[in-house]
């Protein structure tokens, strides 16, 4: 039997271990542009430079999953964040875990992010590929490219599959 795993909010304290949260609450704000703009400034910090990595901006259109989702595997990115910011007003689904060379299932969080929220996971992070509620859900990535092996994965064993029910 798969074990149900429990949707949380997602805030920068309860995110903190696994990165930043990305949204404009709270946030420093700027007048710019001759008093026109409103910069919220330094919502995070991409960590690319490992390895001699830079950091790189891409857009990726995530399609909804069959739910009740189970959670078979985890990734992380040992040389640089990954940061997803959506593109659209609508609720997405975060899960991390912790663990070294391999995530623990026990640890295992799901967050539910509005779409006016983002996160950026710390190098390192244990966490599921992007899992979103509406058939189809863009994001603004900012993450790693150069040299070395940027992504591991860890597939779980059966007995060990959380499952997410929205």
């Amino acid at each position: 039997m798969i074990r149900p795993l429990r949707l949380e909010p997602l805030t920068r304290e309860v995110f903190a271990p696994y990165g930043e949260v990305i949204e404009t609450f709270g946030a420093e704000r700027r007048m710019i542009n001759e008093g026109t703009t409103e910069r919220f400034h330094a919502l995070a910090h991409a960590d690319v430079s490992a390895g001699g990595g830079t950091a790189i901006l891409s857009i990726f259109q995530a399609s909804r999953r069959r739910f009740p989702v189970a959670v078979r595997m985890l990734e992380q990115h040992p040389l640089g964040s990954q940061a997803f910011y959506p593109l659209s007003d609508d609720e997405w689904l975060v899960v991390v875990g912790e663990g070294n060379d391999t995530p623990d299932p026990a640890t295992l969080r799901c967050f539910r992010a509005t779409g006016r929220q983002g996160v950026n996971y710390a190098r390192g992070t244990w966490h599921h590929p992007v899992l979103v509620l509406q058939p189809q859900q863009c994001f603004l990535v900012v993450d790693r490219e150069g040299p070395g092996s940027n992504l591991s994965e860890r597939f779980f064993d059966p007995a060990d599959h959380r499952l997410i029910s929205p």
